[in-house]
């Protein structure tokens, strides 16, 4: 796995105490913080097209922090840096003795890159499918809902299996079926609070949710082989093809700083530290366009996403032997995604399906309110704007046959419903068309299954039958296929 410059040391690091000084109070560990760089961070350069990345040197980068009266540099080092032997740091920046207790009100500068780090922890809110985890080495084992995951763990699904991740700040994560992801970096800053997320996307996708952050030091970033996808606040989608060796951008809401991952497939390229903002970025992608990039190469153009199909039919109940939906494409496209899920944010997914026609047809699903997203797929491979629907799975099966009744010149019609147990109303309706515009049986509020008709004279008839029930407060009404008959004298 490629892993890009510009990411932070690990934190924990243990607090002592040093020269007879005091541990902070909790006033002082909640104190007065300002989060203001002394030393701003130069942007890295745009890429240019045909030229590789090189890494660019970044100035130092401080914190301000104002102190409490009684203060001491070991109790400051000891709290908001990783090593508490860096107070000695703080004295030559600062031009502070270290014995010295400091006057509440005092300004000091910390550098970020020594800041202390705690380890946060993600909630798995929704699990579907093949679904598993890893710690480091250790084997894998199946994901469930309310699991927390960490640092270290790494993430893999397989066909119509999803994952979805809940992270301390309220964003959200979700894994797509056929996919692997490590979490590289989950992490808050003690001094300023600020978030670090960083997660390796090894093959497949990744959709997050991420909540607009409120430090300017937070930091979320997507990690492919091609490249480094940060943002402050967004929906956007990651999904690296190692076979194809690219990787598509894809923003629904805000934007997203799009970096080379690496300078020629192999060596890591620089990519924004916290603090850098998203224009410093070689590709700034913003809402409803996206970008694809090649293991090596330049970061790609922003395309604009496709519009949203529309679903034929939204308000029809799934009733039939599959969930089936078709689309009413808004203009030309190669392919379609369909997916389906149990909420409206689609963040607890259970099928996926891409199709190159505007047809999907999910097989047998279990009864139930559900969501599908369609969107369509563009020449690039970029999906374009989604478009939620909610639909209610109720199967209904409605079988019926009809035949000559043997030595009679009447024609008997049978039928029976799958949900025999909700109390059910039949229509039965005979006409000499297809249409049935013109019907010569048509008979209402019927309760059996089966009805004779008698005397029919020599001809061609069409016939069907209408189930309706009443369940749960709502109406439902399942009709069978007009079928046809020849009666001959």
């Amino acid at each position: 796995m490629t892993v890009s410059a510009g990411v932070a040391g690990r934190g924990g690091a243990s607090s002592k105490r040093r020269g007879g000084g005091v541990l902070l109070s909790a006033r002082l560990v909640a104190g007065l913080v300002t989060l203001t760089c002394a030393v701003s961070m130069p942007a890295q350069a745009q890429v240019s097209r045909g030229a590789k990345t090189r890494p660019t040197a970044t100035a130092p980068s401080y914190v301000q922090y104002v102190t409490h009266d009684g203060d001491t540099l070991y109790e400051i080092a000891a709290h908001y840096l990783r090593d508490p032997d860096d107070w000695a740091v703080l004295s030559r920046l600062n031009h502070v003795p270290a014995p010295r207790r400091m006057p509440a009100g005092t300004a000091l500068r910390l550098p970020v890159d020594k800041l202390k780090q705690d380890q946060e922890s993600a909630r798995v809110i929704a699990t579907s499918g093949p679904a598993e985890h890893a710690f480091g080495k250790s084997p894998y084992v199946p994901l469930t809902e309310g699991a927390t995951l960490g640092e270290g763990d790494h993430i893999r699904t397989g066909r119509d299996g999803f994952v979805s991740l809940e992270l301390p700040d309220g964003s959200h994560v979700t894994v797509a079926q056929d996919a692997e992801v490590d979490i590289a970096r989950l992490r808050r800053t003690t001094l300023t609070g600020a978030g670090d997320r960083v997660l390796d996307l090894q093959h497949g996708e990744v959709e997050s949710q991420v909540t607009h952050a409120t430090k300017k030091d937070d930091r979320f970033q997507i990690r492919s082989p091609s490249v480094v996808a940060g943002v402050r606040g967004t929906r956007f989608k990651v999904a690296y093809d190692g076979d194809a060796h690219t990787t598509a951008v894809e923003v629904l809401d805000g934007a997203v700083g799009v970096d080379p991952a690496t300078l020629d497939g192999h060596t890591p390229a620089s990519a924004p530290p916290p603090g850098v903002p998203l224009q410093a970025s070689a590709q700034l992608v913003r809402a409803s366009f996206g970008s694809v990039t090649r293991t090596g190469g330049t970061i790609g153009d922003p395309v604009a996403l496709l519009a949203a199909p529309a679903l034929a039919q939204p308000a029809r109940v799934q009733d039939g032997k599959t969930v089936a939906f078709d689309l009413i494409p808004g203009s030309a496209a190669p392919g379609y995604r369909v997916q389906i899920a149990r909420d409206a944010d689609q963040l607890d997914l259970i099928r996926d399906l891409r199709v190159s026609v505007p047809h999907a047809d999910f097989g047998d699903l279990a009864d139930g309110t559900y969501f599908v997203r369609i969107a369509a797929i563009d020449a690039h491979g970029l999906e374009g704007l989604p478009q939620v629907y909610a639909f209610e799975r109720r199967q209904l099966g409605l079988s019926a046959s009809a035949g000559p009744r043997a030595g009679s010149r009447d024609y008997e019609f049978r039928w029976f419903v799958s949900r025999s147990t909700v109390e059910t109303r039949f229509r039965f309706v005979l006409a000499a068309s297809a249409d049935l515009r013109h019907p010569i049986v048509d008979r209402t509020d019927l309760k059996g299954g089966q009805l004779v008709v008698s005397d029919l004279p020599a001809g061609v008839y069409y016939w069907t039958i209408v189930a309706e029930q009443f369940e749960n407060g709502r109406f439902y009404e399942k009709s069978s296929a007009v079928r046809s008959f020849t009666l001959a004298r």
